[in-house]
Order: structure tokens, then sequence, then C-alpha cells
């Protein structure tokens, strides 16, 4: 296995959780220190931080730390090479489903001359 496919799913991995997800959400609006981003939700602050280490292999996000202070940083980057990955897929499936419809086409009209 590549690193192209090793890095779509360490992502979509990473964007399997809910948490994590809503993480990414609020980091395309801006960057948030940890205490912003853990702000919302209901769990232990070791335990957030399991989901940021998560984020950040994947490479989703980036965090700096100055001081007592980290904060996190989205990086499209990644987003970007699973949006390219989608795009493939999706190109790929409807072309097929192009293909299904016109053979379906074909012999509905076939039927109708006989």
């Amino acid at each position: 296995m590549d690193n192209y496919e090793n890095s779509l799913d360490s992502v979509f991995h990473a964007l399997a959780d809910p948490t994590r997800r809503a993480v990414i959400e609020r980091l395309s609006q801006k960057a948030s220190t940890i205490s912003e981003l853990a702000e919302p939700f209901n769990m232990a602050l070791p335990s957030f931080m399991k989901h940021i280490g998560v984020l950040e292999k994947s490479g989703l996000i980036d965090s700096k730390k100055v001081g007592r202070v980290r904060t996190c940083e989205i990086k499209p980057e990644a987003l970007s090479a699973t949006q390219t990955w989608l795009d493939e897929q999706r190109a790929l499936w409807e072309g097929r489903t192009d293909r299904l419809a016109e053979y379906v086409e074909n012999l509905t009209k076939e039927e109708q001359s006989k």
C-alpha cells in the first residue's frame, strides 16, 4: 500500500468519529485553542486530547504550543487529497450509472419496436 492510500485511510479513520468531525468543522472557521475546541464536549480533557492526536496523526490539523496554550489549525491540503479521491469515485460511478441508464433505454426501445 502506498503513502497515498495510507493517508486516505488515516483521514477517513479520523473523520469516522463525530467528535473529530465537529472539531474539523470548528477549525474550518478559525484556528482555536484546545480549551475552546473542548468546551462544547462533555468529556475529560485527556479523552479530548486523544481526538486531537488522531486528527494530528492523520494530517488534518496541526497544533502549536506557545507557553501553556496549544492552538490548532486545519491543514486543508489533507482534505483536498481526500476530495480528489472522492471526485474520482464519483466520476467512476456516474459513468457506470450513465451506461446502465443507456442500456435500459435501449432495451426499452427494442421491446417497444417489437
